[in-house]
């Protein structure tokens, strides 16, 4: 693998052009260090050399040259002789926290639609554990939530145009668990839940266990049908509808908004509620600030479930559900049956990067739509035959293949050194052999190596029957 490396301009205008503390050998390490841990200087990147970079900032060489060796020394850069000085991304990259590369020779999982943690989610960590004292003075259980969360999701609803109280906001262990929470508290054995057909397989298992029947809507070529959805409803009559609007797994569509008005008028009208599934709601790769309103916008008894798993990592393992006040006590209740509460830790780390979001986002978002591009274009060139469309946010593309063998596809996936979710997972009532969802979360060197063993699972599968593998976990 050919070394990265980071050149002495752009380390300079990574720090700025703000005056140096005293001593500044001290203040260019600490300052470096943040770069490294906020992950604009990727762990492994070779560091300019002293002269160079002394040259671009103005000082004097040894004074960088201490900057280095104070970096070494606090563990966030290692010297190769002969090679240069080396940036470690702190002790937690080797926990995978931060980590910028994936496996290349062992089980890629291709099967789940999550990224890798957001650059600067180690910092944020480190802020956070400031806070501590006061945690360690309260039992630490919060059925609700901790307010901060609590007022800083609001916050976030209230600035995409859904004004909202802390009072309606439960935090939860995740979206799924809040998934679990809400059919827990309003479903009843035999109750019908509307579900788009594909949809999140997570979701649907989630109803099942709690003894709903899912009604298919199918999602078609041109997205949501509000009259064939109208119709269904009428038929059925569901107690809930289940909806992923925003870069719906697995399909990454957009809701425009007259579908979005004119579902809410169905739902109103038939009495169904809603709950909408936002968890992907913050990645917009191509023009975040064109985001429709907040479906719940209009919609006095719509529930809306978020995740911070999706944008910024899914170790953080908190969620949230929006409802309105009447129902949030019941919703405690049933919550508590299933845990007593969030990791408060981890409830402060969110609320943090929900009060300034922008800049991680944005890291986040223009490394999900490099590794997006990177592996449209190299499926397009090693397997001309699978086509998708390309999303305008979201995590995954979803392949539409020549032939009806998805579930060949990821039954002997292992054998190449991947873990594939079959098509037929996305639909409740059987389907999708001819569909495959990709995520692009893995890093293009990653991916290089997934499509290479794609391409040699495809040709395989592609020439004729092969033996039955294991399914696996999805996210």
């Amino acid at each position: 693998m050919a070394t990265r490396w980071i050149s002495a301009s752009r380390v300079a205008r990574l720090l700025g052009d703000t005056g140096w503390a005293s001593p500044a050998y001290q203040d260019l390490a600490e300052r470096l260090r943040l770069l490294i841990v906020d992950g604009r200087i990727g762990h492994g990147s070779r560091l300019p050399s002293e002269r160079d970079l002394a040259t671009e900032l103005g000082l004097s060489r040894s004074t960088v040259a201490a900057g280095y060796a104070e970096l070494r020394d606090r563990g966030y850069a290692e010297a190769r002789r002969g090679s240069g000085n080396y940036a470690i991304a702190g002790t937690a990259h080797s926990a995978g926290l931060l980590g910028t590369e994936g496996p290349t020779d062992g089980l890629i999982e291709f099967n789940r639609a999550a990224p890798q943690a957001t650059p600067g989610l180690l910092l944020a960590y480190e802020r956070t554990t400031e806070q501590l004292p006061g945690l360690l003075g309260s039992t630490g259980y919060e059925p609700q939530g901790v307010t901060a969360l609590r007022e800083a999701i609001a916050d976030r609803f209230a600035q995409r145009g859904l004004p909202t109280d802390p009072d309606q906001i439960l935090v939860t262990s995740g979206a799924l668990s809040a998934l679990a929470v809400l059919a827990r508290c309003l479903l009843s054995r035999g109750d019908r839940v509307l579900v788009d057909a594909p949809t999140y397989p997570n979701a649907m298992d989630a109803f099942r266990q709690h003894g709903a029947r899912l009604v298919a809507q199918p999602l078609g070529a041109d997205g949501w049908d509000p009259e064939a959805t109208e119709l269904l409803v009428r038929q059925t009559s569901p107690r809930l509808a289940y909806l992923v609007p925003e870069f719906h797994n697995p399909t990454a569509r957009l809701m425009p908004e007259p579908a979005r008005a004119a579902l809410r008028e169905v739902f109103r009208t038939q009495r169904v509620t809603m709950i909408i599934d936002e968890t992907m709601v913050e990645l917009a790769l191509d023009d975040p600030a064109a985001m429709p309103p907040p479906m719940a916008a209009g919609a006095a008894d719509a529930i809306t479930v978020g995740s911070a798993s999706k944008a910024f990592w899914g170790g953080l393992r908190v969620g949230w559900i929006r409802a309105p006040r009447s129902l949030i006590r019941p919703l405690v209740q049933s919550r508590v049956a299933l845990d007593l509460g969030t990791a408060p830790l981890e409830q402060l780390v969110t609320a943090g990067l929900l009060r300034d979001p922008a800049t991680l986002l944005e890291l986040q978002r223009d490394r999900l739509a490099e590794q997006r591009d990177w592996l449209i274009s190299e499926l397009a060139e090693r397997l001309p035959g699978w086509t998708c469309e390309r999303p305008a946010g979201g995590l995954s593309l979803w392949i539409t293949l020549p032939r009806e063998v998805s579930s060949r596809l990821a039954g002997n996936a292992d054998r190449y050194g991947l873990q594939l979710t079959p098509g037929g997972q996305f639909f409740p009532d059987g389907g999708g052999e001819r569909m495959l969802r990709l995520p692009y979360t893995l890093p293009i060197d990653t991916l290089t190596v997934a499509v290479d063993r794609l391409t040699e699972l495809w040709a395989d599968v592609a020439s004729g029957p092969v033996s039955p593998g294991r399914l696996s976990l999805t996210a």
